[in-house]
């Protein structure tokens, strides 16, 4: 079955780096779309970024520029490289995959993590 885990969730000062991971089994990254969402305490889950199959990538507005998402596919992983991170970038993160799908779409994740918890102090 498909599993989704996550790794590299941590506090960080307003301004540093963070780098999420989302090793991936059940199915192959390369062939299908994945995805980092996020939710803060008292806010809905709300999308970050996305990269289909053949390696398109979407982001929401408010991490543009300074989000990456990557995949490594010989790893089966997903990761999310967060730079300038800011106050308002804490929350849970979640990496999502839709197992029958290579392009996205942000309600179409059917896989979900277990979620990361990202703290950005001021």
């Amino acid at each position: 079955q498909v599993q989704l885990v996550e790794s590299g969730g941590g506090s960080v000062q307003a301004g540093g780096s963070l780098r999420l991971a989302c090793a991936a089994s059940g199915f192959a990254t390369k062939r299908h779309c994945m995805g980092w969402f996020r939710q803060a305490p008292g806010r809905e889950r709300e999308g970050v970024a996305m990269i289909e199959g053949f390696g398109r990538t979407i982001y929401a507005d408010s991490v543009k520029g300074r989000f990456t998402i990557s995949r490594d596919d010989a790893m089966n992983t997903l990761f999310l490289q967060m730079d300038s991170l800011k106050a308002e970038d804490t929350a849970m993160y979640y990496c999502a995959a839709n197992a029958g799908s290579w392009w996205c779409r942000w309600d179409l994740f059917d896989h979900w993590g277990q979620g990361i918890q990202i703290t950005v102090s001021s």
